[in-house]
């Protein structure tokens, strides 16, 4: 490896939260007149210690981006306003070369797992003395090798998601491999490795990194005090030995289905039931301590220290992005998204049945009607009223029929006459004298997406009802169905249609199963990938998604038409492009199918 050279405002930097980035072409860029180079590094602990922290700020830290809410705009839930945007381009089938919304994703990977494999290289990470106090110092270079090694696996299964797929040769190719620390924007060609390989790396890497980490880092999992200075719950936010598992539940779960599972290998269900089921089973026996988690706790967007919360993003303090982009012009957002119809529509009624049902009661001429209780949580619709947290106070009420302040047209107003309520501070109005804004983070993993992670795995493993895992699929849809809601609203307390859904057997369950997930992790930038996974065509991805028309009658009553398509897409591929700048930089790139213009 070529050694680049270092000024020492760069080596200040790193020591305090890791590696400086300063350009896109070095990872390490020297300074004209510099007379430090990469080798010092391992002179400084907390330099050495920096290579792994600067990772976790190279993640989001918030659901407003391109793999948040508008990777949703790309999918049936959301309707993205500016029809300009690129993700809105991706999914009309009108996205340029120049304006690749994932071309910084590739290179933030590849920055954050050359930093890892700096540190992991010829174990000079772990070698490298922390302390004096030989028990502290491997409390410290344990955890800090574990962390490489699952940093790695992290950013590896990021690059696999977004750019892994079936290439124009043929084969499902993942990401070039890349377990060096080598300068992938230097001189060099890299060829993608197939798709299995790379998900074998990460379990790899995943495996690796277990047997170095604790299990979870909390103070009670700490029996010495003196320890906690170097262990425990200081190190919320980091990775972990049951985050591990977490990984590979959901790397099992999407190398199981339909798009990447040709034929059918059920043992992978098996290893993402297996795995999420580790994780359930540490949070509700050894995390379910004091204050500490409890299934029925209702999700808290706002606390960074969540006990539902597995894996988190580092967060941000008084943030109010997220009430921005989702209230409406009149409450001085931006309403840069919107809920579709066919959305609202997955949700069920109050009594647990679908609206397609008969005994749900569904009126459509009052849609928003004795709703599940999950949908006030998660969308404003017309009339809906914005009530100030922990009051009764009304700051705002929706108005979406034509003609109305909320209604589409305007380019702050959502084009589906919805608007989001997830992840919207109840508490924040800009109107008050001192403004309430909140902590926001990104959770990457909770509780949540194991519960459906194994349900999903363990119901097409052995069915609904089946009790291999100590635990069955329609069991675990329980903890979810009767738990509380984050505006109050209550749990099922009765659930007739769970045990119906569950009697009819495995293919009925699966649909149940896929539709909880779509309520459950609605506006966190899953959709996209989980349709692409459990499909083998472009044909639900290509659905054209629909809004609600609303019309006020003289005596103040609503019109509702519901069925009136607001965009329609156009994908040709279920995979995204391989950077087009890298597929002209290395030959031996092969670009992945539906982007003939990409190579």
């Amino acid at each position: 490896m070529n050694i680049k050279v270092l000024n020492m405002k760069s080596l200040l930097a790193l020591a305090v939260t890791g590696v400086t980035l300063a350009s896109c072409v070095n990872y390490l860029e020297p300074y004209p007149n510099g007379n430090r180079t990469t080798e010092d590094i391992w002179k400084y602990q907390d330099m050495v210690q920096g290579l792994v922290g600067q990772c976790y700020d190279n993640m989001p830290r918030n659901y407003n981006d391109n793999e948040g809410v508008y990777l949703d705009g790309t999918t049936d839930d959301v309707v993205i306003t500016s029809t300009t945007n690129n993700m809105t381009r991706l999914a009309v089938g009108a996205l340029p070369t120049s304006q690749d919304p994932f071309r910084t994703y590739w290179d933030r990977d590849y920055r954050s797992i050359y930093l890892v494999n700096l540190f992991l290289k010829d174990r000079r990470g772990y070698n490298t003395r922390f302390l004096v106090n030989s028990h502290l110092d491997s409390l410290v270079k344990n955890r800090l090798q574990g962390e490489a090694f699952a940093l790695r696996a992290w950013f590896q299964w990021d690059l696999l998601q977004k750019f892994g797929g079936k290439g124009t040769n043929g084969q499902m190719l993942g990401y070039p491999i890349v377990l060096d620390p080598i300068d992938v924007k230097g001189d060099i060609n890299l060829a993608r490795n197939t798709y299995d390989e790379c998900i074998k790396q990460i379990l790899a890497d995943c495996d690796s990194a277990y047997k170095y980490l604790p299990i979870a880092h909390r103070d009670f999992l700490v029996p010495n005090v003196n320890d906690r200075v170097y262990a425990g719950s200081r190190f919320w936010g980091r990775f972990d030995g049951i985050t591990t598992r977490a990984i590979k539940a959901m790397v099992y779960l999407t190398w199981a289905s339909p798009r990447f599972n040709p034929t059918g290998d059920v043992t992978r269900w098996e290893q993402a039931a297996k795995n999420a089921k580790e994780v359930m089973d540490f949070k509700l026996k050894t995390d379910a301590v004091t204050n500490g988690f409890a299934a029925a706790k209702a999700i808290n967007w706002f606390d960074p220290n969540f006990p539902g919360i597995v894996f988190s993003a580092r967060y941000n303090n008084a943030n109010d992005a997220m009430e921005r982009m989702f209230y409406p012009g009149g409450f001085q957002g931006t309403g840069s998204v919107g809920a579709t119809q066919d959305l609202v529509d997955a949700f069920p009624m109050s009594n647990g049945y679908p609206i397609t049902d008969a005994r749900s009661k569904y009126d459509p001429a009052n849609p928003y009607a004795n709703r599940d209780p999950r949908f006030y949580a998660a969308i404003f619709h017309n009339t809906a009223k914005a009530v100030k947290l922990n009051t009764t106070t009304t700051m705002y009420t929706f108005e979406n029929w034509t003609g109305a302040k909320d209604a589409a047209g305007p380019a702050v107003n959502s084009r589906t006459n919805y608007h989001i309520k997830k992840m919207v501070f109840m508490g924040l109005n800009w109107s008050d004298n001192s403004i309430n804004r909140q902590p926001h983070a990104k959770f990457f993993i909770r509780w949540d997406h194991m519960v459906l992670a194994f349900a999903e795995a363990a119901n097409q493993f052995e069915g609904p009802l089946g009790t291999r895992f100590g635990l069955s699929a329609k069991d675990a849809m329980a903890y979810l169905r009767t738990r509380n809601n984050t505006d109050g609203g209550k749990g099922f307390t009765t659930d007739p249609y769970l045990t119906e859904v569950a009697a009819l057997g495995k293919s009925a369950f699966n649909e149940f199963v896929k539709n909880e997930r779509r309520l459950e992790l609605c506006f966190e930038g899953t959709r996209f990938f989980d349709i692409r996974r459990w499909s083998t065509d472009l044909k639900e991805l290509n659905k054209p998604v629909h809004m609600a028309r609303i019309t006020r009658n003289a005596d103040g009553s609503f019109a509702y038409k519901l069925d009136e398509v607001v965009e329609t897409r156009a994908y040709t591929s279920a995979y995204l492009p391989i950077p087009y700048d890298e597929m002209l930089r290395m030959s031996k790139l092969v670009q992945n199918e539906g982007w003939d213009l990409w190579k």
